[in-house]
């Protein structure tokens, strides 16, 4: 070995790795530019409510009222200061996240392989690459033994391709894709086989860095609901500025007092425009987030939690989605029919040939395997036959011929110890393993009659074949050896215990359940009847290659089982589905599910054991690979939705009062109820106080017994605007009436104006009462369990105590005394508009319900 070689094989030394690791920066992409905390003050002092309250500060200023001025002002910079906080906190987190999704890498440093993070990959660092890793940077191979790598991150194919060393400098001008390329390429996966590679080029010089360079101006698109609340408030700030201008007109005509006028046009301004909105959405994106992270279950994108209550299809994959992904052989059977059920029969006794089957399917495998099945045929020879006659002692891989998508079938070349020749075992699908055996019609006849009772029973079929040969010279492919049939080996998948339960609540919910899967038509059906799909028609995998855009589009809305499917025919069901009118969801952890869980409206990616890809297409990311768990995700998801509306729903018909109220004295030449601090009190602290209970609400008693709602449903439909215009305009109404009757029996106007306060506040607490469930029980209005509800009320009537009983809280509001019956009738008012709803609710309660 040369210098250059040895130098090579110690890789490089810590010293070195660090200089480097300085020099040419982290091995990362390109990071979006950071928003410091005074660039998150300029976009917030663009907010109108927050314009409002700045405005109607200088304007107290003007007037000499300190007081008040200093109040408004506050309350805006608590607002500047809530959001710069919760902004400076999701940036913070965005990196974490970030940092936590760099992959690690094993390299070998000082001649000794180390395990590190990712982003300290530098140049000229030797990685050790295996199967299931996630290659770190861009590097040429210096050592390989049938590594196939998957590049459909870079190159779109997501068939893999197979690495080799070149044999000399191959050309600096290379690109991802294509077979027996002597380089790997960041953000790829090893699918198979392992090797050692130098590394050439890291960060934003990689490939996919270059990639990462170019999308660095995109932005993506803000989530549906954001758009509709943006737009919803751009036209209650643009009624509210009319109505505004013509109050400060009225006002100032009529009273003479212009400054008055604008002040009262500021407070009629700040009571019609939903602020809290923004808010209460943020929150509800960010609770609900965490609520689904409660059932192990990580929301990527916040557009997800939207999408979840309205998916009519969920299309799942077999192998350890739906089954446990734990395989272990449950059938051997020979050529001549004999069987052998290792979980019932003993092996002491077994048969030469089972023994030379089990010994064919540890050689047709890795010696250090990484596939469920291969695991199994090792662990059963171990465990079966522990005397050694199935691994024959010592032995050495001579080749590898790897599966190819024209052949699903793999060869090993092995030398083992005391036999002249060497020893070829394959094994693979049933139908490749013919092909190499060069079967005629009545042996594959037998052979297809045997794997379909086998596969009646849930098994996964694999066929197994030796071969001898001299090692003057190796074949280049695997069809030139003289192969025998050996048998075939069944491996079973047990269900997941949990899948029959959450199937039928998918069903119940309108949801149906599709099985995508690469077994055979009788496995295939035999896993779904255990897990309680609908089976009709099953289509394969060669029926949707050969099946037109509109044919397949036509037979994927009544097909429940989809067999010996392909990646790229994945992608095309989920397009026909699409295609169709349906909500798809996709289930999914391997490479090959990448392009279709991309494709998907809501892409599932499996956590424990899914790929990085897998991972990175996806939108939902399940954290103990459990199917309930993606019946938990969508229960929530409409429990969400329903809440998200029902606080929608409250902050409209609140607004309704509150405008009313500021318009009130104006019309009838009354004393001023609110003033723009009156309005502040009510829109950012009652409000969006009271807006917490329904985040913390239980889900409808029919959630998931309701068909799902249609993606393109307006979170304010009619029926919810029309509801919250009656809850509004009642609570308005009871309030006008108490205030002008109080004026008329010869109370002052502050004790008025305290009188109607109240009264608004109490009205506003009945309304959290009616919109808790869309239900039309009363009693879910006090039973319905909610552990936010008392706190919150308690610290809403706390506030409220503060404001009139704290003399210099009460003077900056203008409230005068409030006497006990003065409360009994706030609070009798509160129970009325509470009961009158409830028993109008059932006119509302099936349409708000969908």
């Amino acid at each position: 070995m040369s210098q250059t070689q040895r130098r090579r094989s110690a890789g490089l030394s810590e010293t070195e790795a660090r200089a480097r690791l300085k020099a040419d920066g982290a091995n990362e992409l390109p990071r979006p530019e950071r928003r410091s905390p005074l660039r998150i003050v300029m976009e917030v002092l663009r907010e109108p409510m927050l314009v409002l309250l700045l405005c109607g500060g200088l304007v107290y200023l003007v007037l000499g009222d300190l007081r008040e001025a200093l109040i408004l002002l506050a309350f805006g910079a608590m607002s500047i200061v809530i959001t710069v906080v919760q902004e400076t906190r999701t940036e913070r987190v965005l990196e974490a996240l970030r940092d936590l999704s760099s992959p690690r890498a094993l390299v070998v440093r000082d001649g000794a392989r180390r395990r590190i993070p990712g982003r300290e990959v530098v140049h000229g660092d030797l990685l050790v690459l295996g199967e299931g890793d996630r290659i770190p940077a861009d590097a040429a191979l210096v050592d390989t033994r049938d590594l196939q790598v998957d590049e459909s991150l870079l190159t779109g194919e997501s068939v893999p391709v197979r690495k080799q060393v070149a044999d000399e400098a191959a050309s600096v001008d290379h690109r991802p894709g294509g077979e027996d390329q002597p380089f790997v390429y960041s953000g790829s996966l090893v699918v198979r086989g392992e090797g050692m590679a130098l590394v050439e080029a890291t960060g934003p010089r990689s490939e996919i860095g270059k990639i990462g360079l170019s999308l660095r101006g995109l932005q993506s698109e803000p989530p549906r609901l954001q758009q509709q609340i943006a737009r919803l408030v751009r036209l209650c700030f643009l009624g509210g500025a009319v109505v505004s201008l013509a109050a400060i007109v009225l006002y100032g005509v009529l009273r003479g007092d212009w400054l008055q006028a604008l002040l009262a046009g500021i407070a009629i301004g700040m009571s019609m425009l939903p602020e809290e909105f923004g808010v209460v959405l943020t929150v509800f994106m960010a609770m609900g987030a965490w609520r689904i992270s409660q059932a192990r279950v990580l929301t990527r994108r916040a557009a997800a939690i939207e999408v979840l209550g309205s998916a009519t299809v969920l299309c799942t994959d077999k192998t350890g989605t739906l089954t446990q992904n734990q395989m272990s052989v449950a059938e051997l059977r020979l050529p001549d029919g004999a069987r052998m059920r290792p979980a019932v029969v003993g092996h002491d006794d077994a048969r030469p040939e089972f023994v030379e089957l089990a010994r064919c399917g540890v050689l047709a495998s890795s010696p250090e395997p990484f596939d469920p099945m291969e695991k199994a045929l090792h662990l059963f020879a171990h465990d079966a036959f522990r005397d050694g006659a199935a691994l024959d002692g010592e032995r050495m891989l001579v080749r590898t011929y790897g599966l190819r998508p024209e052949l699903l079938a793999m060869t090993q070349v092995w030398r083992l110890a005391g036999r002249a020749d060497l020893t070829v075992c394959a094994k693979g699908a049933p139908e490749a393993i013919a092909r190499l055996c060069e079967m005629n019609p009545a042996e594959q006849e037998t052979m297809q009659a045997a794997v379909g009772a086998m596969a009646k029973d849930g098994l996964r079929v694999l066929g197994m074949a030796v071969a001898a040969c001299d090692d003057a010279s190796l074949p280049p492919t695997q069809q030139a050896y003289v192969f025998r049939f050996v048998g075939l080996v069944g491996l079973a998948d047990p269900l997941r215990p949990a899948v029959p339960a959450a199937v039928r609540e998918c069903r119940a919910a309108g949801i149906r359940v599709v099985m995508i899967t690469g077994d055979y038509p009788a496995t295939a059906v035999a896993i779904a009847n255990q897990a309680g799909l609908e089976v009709g028609d099953v289509m394969t995998g060669d029926q949707v290659k050969r099946a037109d855009d509109q044919e397949l589009a036509d037979r994927v809305g009544h097909v429940n089982v989809f067999a010996r499917v392909l990646p790229e025919q994945k992608l095309r069901i989920v397009q026909a589905m699409k295609l169709n009118g349906a909500i798809v969801a996709m289930t999914g952890d391997g490479v090959n599910d990448a392009p279709s869980l991309k494709a998907a409206h809501i892409g599932i990616a499996m956590g424990g054991r899914g790929t990085d890809v897998a991972r990175e297409a996806s939108s939902i990311v399940l954290l103990d690979d459990d199917f309930g768990s993606i019946v938990s995700a969508i229960r929530l998801g409409r429990r969400i939705y329903d809440n998200l509306r029902k606080a929608m729903a409250f902050i409209f018909a609140v607004h309704i009062p509150i405008a009313g109220l500021a318009l009130l004295p104006l019309v009838f030449g009354l004393p001023l109820i609110f003033s723009p601090v009156h309005i502040a009190f009510l829109e950012l602290i009652i409000d969006p106080v009271c807006s917490l209970v329904f985040e913390a609400e239980r889900e409808e008693r029919d959630a998931m017994m309701r068909p799902p709602r249609r993606p393109d449903t307006e979170l304010f439909s009619w029926t919810l605007v029309g509801w919250s215009v009656l809850q509004g305009s009642f609570a308005f109404a009871l309030t006008a009436v108490i205030f002008i009757g109080a004026l008329r029996s010869g109370l002052a106007a502050d004790e008025a104006r305290t009188l109607a306060f109240v009264t608004l506040v109490v009205c506003i607490v009945a309304l959290v009462l009616v919109n808790r469930s869309f239900s039309a029980s009363f009693a879910s209005a006090f039973f319905r369990p909610n552990p936010a509800l008392v706190w919150i009320f308690a610290a809403v009537a706390l506030v409220l105590a503060t404001a009139l009983l704290w003399p210099p809280a009460s003077g900056l509001f203008r409230f005068g005394p409030l006497h006990a019956d003065d409360l009994m009738i706030t609070l009798g008012a509160g129970l009325l508009v509470l009961t009158m709803l409830e028993l109008l609710k059932p006119l509302w309660a099936r349409r708000l319900r969908f």
